[in-house]
């Protein structure tokens, strides 16, 4: 209802009810935005390039960490003279390098880091540790080992050892690394693959302060690919041939895509390469995933304990009718109504993750809820130590004590050779007239060289001068660098395999090489943290996509052909542990040793030894038993029993001592076959 009111005689004033005064969003757009995909529909052209400028966004506040990965690379690898520097007063920035040519000296480096980094790769890689399964409830304890040994082959197709090896090295310069687990196509066959992430193309969410990273909401990649490669992938139509090819065909010039993407509203683009391929021939597709929120019910089924969550559309068929089918079924049993087991739901909004894929233009190629039954991105990512969110790498430490001990060098360097060394000293008045200063240089350079001289009373004969250098101290303070790069890394000379100073016990040189393992103990388990997570993402991947009944044997490693039937893993709950490889020789050395003696013993039978050792020749010995086997029973002889069973044995020693007793000849030769 409209109201007037006179203000002051002068003029008529119209109220408006606030109902129709303030604005309010019906309820379908209420529930529209709490769907932040269904909201973000309404966008449309917009909605790719919001999603893109979001990625830029944390894609540039990794700018400095790009920055000092690149410069702990430089100084690991041995390009230790290109920082940027201001000389003189009008501010010229050179690298140290030239400047010091500039100098008239030689910027000599002793890369000590490099020798660090790969001591530390040593202590890694004779460690020999993979990831084991053990299934949570005892009774499945089985299948844990079948997963395990899936697992190992999993790793032995993806070169996991390879890769792991150079992710320490990243993990020691950078202090990130990062590998993707995904299921697809590749190297013709469609399996579970790792793959290496390089830091440079990696973008994530620059809130995060959880050291195991699950506050991440936003993670992505950069990727650039051939045409050919790009319409494998997202081309369903010729359609969709025709539009890759015309987008593409302008992200080839620089140009376009800065015009693209400086628009009104957006600041000045400075990471034009996170839009721009460095390789026209290659085209640029970004990544994207981040956490989207949509409404859904939280389900407890009392009837089986089980917890999920349903959309909103499916909560009139998978829980009012689901309940209302439970209540008639137990009244008809004569239940109680209290006592009938139905599913409580309760409404909250879900935080879920979703994919895009996007063109540097803001074109969506492909989008999607995660397809993952882990519900997660595919990643896994490590930084270290993460403390407020801040990286800080093993290298970055001792590149300060580096840059110093190349200055020491350098300097030393330029003393000697500015010093007087075999100089010559003559009187001009001596020299005679159809000789040079240059020719009596020449001459005096030559060995049993004569040279003719007018001296006259008081004239001194030429003197050579050869001035020592000057010890000021650089000795010294080089070795008190290099005392620095040991007591800062933690890796002294027992862990370099240096050899003890003389009178030093061999059991005091083991503990110094233990303690300095132990000052590295932190780096190494963080490092083993990362690997558990992404055994773990392995096996939930392996638990989705092994959905075939499949036999798998472990190369190299006798005894372990499994059988894996999916019907039976894909529900079982595993927890992953680091544990020594049992492909170390010494493990097999004292595997094998262990069989040998029970064989001996006779507690086990020499089929059973070959088939769980790893012994030399031990598959073709079994094809040779069993091929006996074979011929005898074909003639109606009787074949051996096992040795397993003791009464078995009792009765081959029996028929031994019946028949003169045990070959030793024989035996000797088994034995060293079998212990080669």
């Amino acid at each position: 209802m409209e109201m007037t009111n006179k203000r002051n005689n002068m003029e008529t004033i119209t109220l408006i009810p606030m109902s129709r005064a303030v604005v309010r969003g019906s309820d379908s757009d209420t529930r529209q935005e709490m769907d932040s995909v269904r909201h973000s529909l309404q966008r449309k052209e917009r909605r790719g390039f919001d999603v893109l400028m979001m990625a830029y966004r944390y894609y540039s506040n990794m700018q400095t960490f790009r920055e000092d990965r690149d410069r702990n690379k430089r100084y690991t690898y041995g390009d230790q003279w290109g920082d940027v520097i201001e000389t003189g007063r009008c501010g010229k920035q050179m690298t140290e390098e030239e400047y010091i040519k500039q100098q008239g000296s030689i910027p000599l480096k002793q890369n000590l880091i490099r020798r660090l980094v790969r001591n530390v790769l040593g202590v890694y890689r004779s460690q020999s540790k993979e990831p084991t399964c053990t299934a949570r409830d005892r009774d499945e304890q089985k299948l844990g080992e079948t997963m395990s040994v899936v697992l190992q082959y999993n790793w032995q197709m993806n070169r996991m050892n390879e890769i792991n090896g150079r992710s320490m090295e990243e993990f020691l310069i950078s202090s990130l690394v990062v590998h993707k687990k995904w299921f697809g196509w590749q190297n013709n066959r469609m399996d579970c693959w790792t793959d290496y992430v390089q830091p440079n193309n990696f973008f994530m969410d620059n809130n995060m302060r959880d050291f195991r990273g699950w506050d991440v909401s936003c993670i992505g990649e950069i990727h650039d690919v051939t045409f050919n490669d790009l319409v494998a992938e997202f081309a369903k139509t010729p359609g969709d041939y025709e539009r890759l090819r015309e987008i593409y065909a302008q992200s080839r010039y620089y140009q376009a895509i800065a015009d693209n993407c400086n628009q009104f509203g957006y600041h000045s683009l400075k990471n034009v390469d996170f839009f721009f391929a460095p390789n026209q021939s290659l085209c640029r597709v970004i990544e994207v995933w981040r956490k989207e929120t949509k409404p859904r019910y939280r389900c407890h089924d009392y009837n089986n304990g089980d917890y999920y969550k349903i959309d909103t559309e499916d909560y009139e068929e998978m829980v009012e009718k689901e309940n209302a089918r439970r209540i008639k079924q137990g009244r008809e049993a004569g239940m109680p109504e209290e006592e009938i087991p139905l599913i409580e739901t309760e409404w909250f909004i879900d935080s879920y993750w979703y994919y895009y894929y996007l063109t540097p233009f803001g074109h969506i190629l492909g989008e999607g809820e995660t397809p993952y039954e882990h519900k997660s991105h595919p990643y896994v990512f490590k930084a270290y130590p993460f403390i407020d969110g801040e990286i800080h790498s093993f290298v970055s430490d001792v590149i300060d004590q580096q840059r110093y001990t190349n200055r020491l060098i350098t300097l030393y360097d330029f003393i000697m050779r500015t010093s007087a060394k075999n100089t010559l000293i003559i009187d001009k008045a001596s020299i005679p007239d159809n000789m040079e200063l240059e020719d009596i240089a020449d001459a005096y350079a030559q060995v049993g060289s004569v040279i003719a001289l007018k001296l006259k009373d008081g004239q001194r004969p030429p003197t050579q001068i050869t001035a020592n250098c000057v010890n000021i101290g650089i000795s010294d303070l080089l070795n008190l660098q290099l005392k620095f790069f040991e007591d800062i890394s933690g890796v002294n000379g027992a862990l370099q395999g240096k050899p003890g100073y003389s009178g030093t016990s061999g059991t005091l040189y083991a503990q110094q090489t233990q303690n300095a393992t132990t000052s590295l103990l932190d780096l190494l388990e963080s490092f083993s943290s990362f690997i558990i997570e992404a055994a773990y993402k392995d096996v939930k991947n392996i638990q989705q996509f092994y959905d075939t009944e499949r036999t798998i044997n472990i190369a190299g490693r006798s005894g372990s052909e499994i059988v894996y039937d999916p019907k039976k893993i894909r529900d079982v709950e595993f927890d992953l542990s680091i544990v020594e490889s049992q492909s170390t020789p010494a493990y097999r050395q004292v595997a094998n040793q262990f069989l040998f003696e029970m064989w001996r013993s006779g507690q086990l039978g020499l089929k059973h030894m070959l088939t769980v050792g790893d012994f030399p020749f031990a598959d073709q010995l079994l094809q040779l038993i069993n091929s006996d086997e074979e011929k005898m029973a074909q003639q109606g002889q009787m074949v051996p029993p096992s040795a397993q069973d003791p009464e078995v044995q009792e009765q081959i020693v029996n028929w031994q001592q019946d028949n003169g007793g045990v070959d030793n000849d024989k035996l000797s030769r088994l034995q060293g076959m079998l212990a080669a």
